[in-house]
């Protein structure tokens, strides 16, 4: 087995990768096809994303807050700048007049019901990503996993597939039982999926060194909200995520399990794409939630 290396130390997270010529890094020499969709997903005048991920089902079914997505989660459409959800709900329960763009689950296989949960397939074909108008699609890699190989070679294959038809891959780092969530965890995985091709990646905050795993990926990552946690919270994490280089996130369960979603994704889009202070984007929550 080869040695590993030792851990790098010049990441140098104060300057910013260039991106001549597309407002997104690494994108700039991709198809006008995969840009174009990307600028759908994407704010092109933040250059962030306030993805609302609610492809929990596939694996956990009607989890708390998406029991009824129909009452729940499309009444949140026109204020989340793209959606990330499975083509099972696409098809049966999101309006086809949005004009939203939608990112598919790629991936699939056990339940929450298995002990083992990076047994995962590719789950959908990519034609039927392309007849769905998707805007990209999602699969988890399970870096460290007793998988990892299936499931690296799952993106690389999604990866193919997306390149021959301008259809980005979001490569999604999914964290075991077993694994530390710490920085230098997260710069392999992000760095691995990035070098293998995906074209964006979504992945979690640490409060120990996430500017150097958003400094060493060298395409945009989006910060997964994680667990339910108190309002100020989120909104700090998110903070905190694209002061240190992250281009947004894909939150979902900060949002559609708070007490107020409208407003809590309101506040999330302040601190996202206005650089809103966490406290000031709470009073804005607040605010909104009194409103009803």
């Amino acid at each position: 087995m080869p040695e590993a290396d030792k851990a790098g130390e010049r990441y140098q997270g104060d300057r910013p990768q260039a991106a001549p010529g597309f407002f997104l890094k690494g994108s700039h020499q991709l198809d006008w096809g995969m840009k174009n969709r990307l600028a759908r997903v994407f704010n092109p005048a933040s250059g962030r994303t306030v993805m609302l991920a609610v492809d929990h089902g596939y694996f956990q079914g009607p989890t708390s807050g998406l029991e009824r997505i129909d009452l729940s989660i499309v009444p949140l459409l026109p204020q989340c700048d793209a959606l990330f959800c499975t083509r099972g709900i696409l098809r049966s329960l999101i309006p086809a007049d949005t004009q939203k763009p939608m990112v598919l689950r790629a991936s699939g296989g056990p339940s929450i019901l298995r002990e083992e949960l990076s047994d995962e397939q590719i789950a959908m074909d990519m034609d039927d990503a392309v007849r769905l108008n998707a805007a990209g699609v999602g699969i988890q890699v399970f870096i460290g996993g007793e998988h990892e190989t299936r499931s690296v070679h799952n993106m690389t294959r999604l990866v193919d597939a997306g390149l021959r038809c301008g259809m980005p891959v979001m490569g999604v780092t999914a964290v075991g039982k077993a694994m530390t969530r710490d920085a230098q965890y997260f710069r392999l995985a992000c760095r691995i999926i990035a070098e293998l091709g995906a074209q964006y990646v979504k992945t979690y905050y640490v409060d120990d060194g996430f500017e150097t795993v958003t400094a060493s990926c060298p395409v945009p990552i989006v910060m997964a909200g994680g667990k339910k946690l108190p309002e100020l919270d989120a909104l700090t994490m998110a903070y905190n995520a694209v002061s240190q280089g992250a281009a947004g996130v894909d939150m979902g369960r900060n949002i559609f399990q708070s007490e107020a979603p409208k407003a809590m994704i309101a506040a999330v889009g302040a601190v996202v794409h206005n650089n809103t202070k966490p406290k000031e984007a709470l009073e804005i929550y607040k605010s909104l939630k009194a409103k009803g």
